[in-house]
């Protein structure tokens, strides 16, 4: 999974830009697919900007073997990121878990 297709799969399901974010709670690292998008005013990064995020969460979840959970979670999902209310997809690290957990604190 590259940026590039990080960003495919969120237009093609939700048709807009979102941006998505790693969230430590408690034991858990999930990926959030966060309310706010590309395509507002008031979104804070640059398209180019954007695009090395996703590149660099890409890289995270295949390093991690969770891209194939990513496109199916979120294939699946019937939630919708809106105002206050991101989805949340869990990620399995297994028992590397904790090596990663320090990372996202």
């Amino acid at each position: 999974m590259t940026g590039s297709e990080l960003h495919e799969l969120i237009i093609s399901k939700w048709g807009y830009s979102f941006d998505v974010q790693f969230r430590r709670l408690q034991d858990q690292i999930f990926l959030q697919v966060m309310w706010r998008y590309l395509e507002q005013v008031s979104f804070p990064l640059t398209e180019a900007e954007y695009l090395a995020h996703l590149n660099e969460v890409a890289t995270y979840l295949v390093g991690w073997g969770q891209a194939d959970h990513i496109r199916q979670a979120i294939n699946d999902t019937r939630d919708r990121p809106r105002l206050g209310k991101a989805v949340s997809i869990p990620l399995n690290l297994g028992e590397r878990s904790s090596e990663w957990l320090l990372d996202f604190n």
